[in-house]
């Protein structure tokens, strides 16, 4: 039962589980079980409680909000943000900053990352949807679920794709051996990223990354498993290029260097408006300090 809601509804198995135990999830009308498998014709009804009052601070961050109506606002994070709040970081987050923005957030996400649709690591940055209300967040969870939002990101990964395009089609879970990190693992959740080289360079290339699904650290874990982690991430691809050998040593550990964080950014979104059905199309160009690297990569000599 929880993971038929998570599935659906866009949320987290735990929540899931949480509403279930709460009794707010009917089963042709008697309280569902978190074990119960469902059969075809079942009826479920499931009640999304308001938001809790928060305690959390509102904060004024500043947002750079592309676009923004009753329903819905499209904003393009910085690298270093952190989407919602967590063990070290209770305050200085997005949601903080949404909390001061937006007076009545979607409840769906829950007390910690209302509004949050789908979320960027700390170090990525780029385009994000926020969700107003829970039609509208319960619309857009669903839309992502069934592939129709389309999100592309811009990446630079170490060394030369086997070929390009490729798709890396490669189950995500928890790693096992370290349950802060992910990994490709047996059992874990499908998921499906497609790639195709922009450039190449000395040793390593400029890519374009579709999601075809959006689990937790997809790019940089399916990149990390092919053998081309993404350039500065500390986490799946620790001083890969500072260990490179060859005529091309000083040159990776060079852009190793010039790279202060993962060079990764949201850089293309494109989605149908929950409510009015519109096209929705956005792009927000590399900041400053990962178009400052990928310029010295095409202007250097290698």
């Amino acid at each position: 039962m929880d993971r038929y809601l998570s599935d659906r509804l866009g949320l987290s198995r735990s929540r899931c589980a949480a509403l279930i135990q709460d009794g707010r999830v009917l089963v042709d009308g008697r309280p569902g079980r978190k074990s119960e498998k469902l059969s075809p014709g079942q009826g479920v009804r499931v009640q999304v409680p308001p938001p809790e009052p928060l305690a959390l601070e509102a904060q004024d961050i500043p947002l750079d909000v592309l676009f923004e109506d009753e329903f819905l606002l499209v904003l393009n994070k910085p690298a270093g943000l952190v989407v919602h709040p967590a063990t070290g970081h209770r305050s200085g987050t997005l949601v903080n900053a949404l909390l001061h923005h937006v007076s009545d957030l979607s409840g769906i996400g829950g007390k910690l990352r209302p509004g949050i649709v789908h979320r960027l690591d700390q170090d990525t940055s780029g385009l994000m949807i926020v969700a107003k209300g829970d039609e509208a967040h319960i619309a857009l969870s669903n839309a992502i679920r069934r592939r129709e939002v389309r999100r592309i990101y811009r990446v630079v990964a170490w060394g030369r794709l086997s070929e390009s395009p490729l798709t890396v089609d490669a189950s995500i879970g928890r790693d096992p051996r370290d349950r802060k990190r992910m990994g490709v693992v047996e059992g874990g959740r499908g998921a499906q990223t497609r790639f195709r080289v922009r450039e190449r360079w000395a040793a390593a290339e400029y890519l374009d990354a579709s999601l075809k699904t959006g689990r937790t650290h997809q790019i940089r874990v399916h990149l990390a498993h092919v053998g081309h982690p993404v350039v500065g991430d500390r986490v799946y691809g620790t001083h890969w290029g500072r260990g490179m050998s060859g005529i091309h040593r000083g040159w990776a550990r060079e852009l190793d260097r010039r790279s202060a964080r993962q060079m990764l950014h949201s850089s293309d979104l494109w989605f149908r408006h929950p409510i009015s059905g519109e096209e929705m199309r956005f792009h927000a160009p590399l900041p400053p300090d990962m178009a400052s690297v990928v310029s010295w990569a095409r202007g250097s000599d290698g």
